[in-house]
């Protein structure tokens, strides 16, 4: 599992639930699936840039707020 798709997962369901949504609640609202958003929160799925701004929109929150702050890459000599 790639580790800014996990980060993304935790970044959003502590976002969703800070703005008062449960799971089903946030999918409803935003029309994905349930088990689909559940995937999205364990990092198991790619996001697409639509549904990241889709959920986004949804919460009321900026998109920027949803993705992880990426760690520089190492650089090798």
């Amino acid at each position: 599992m790639s580790e800014v798709k996990k980060q993304f997962g935790e970044n959003l369901r502590q976002i969703r639930k800070s703005y008062g949504f449960s799971q089903e609640e946030l999918a409803f609202a935003s029309g994905i699936d349930r088990s689909y958003l559940g995937k999205i929160e364990r990092g198991q799925v790619n996001l697409t840039i639509e549904k990241l701004y889709i959920l986004a929109a949804t919460i009321g929150c900026s998109p920027r707020e949803l993705i992880p702050n990426p760690q520089p890459p190492a650089f090798k000599d």
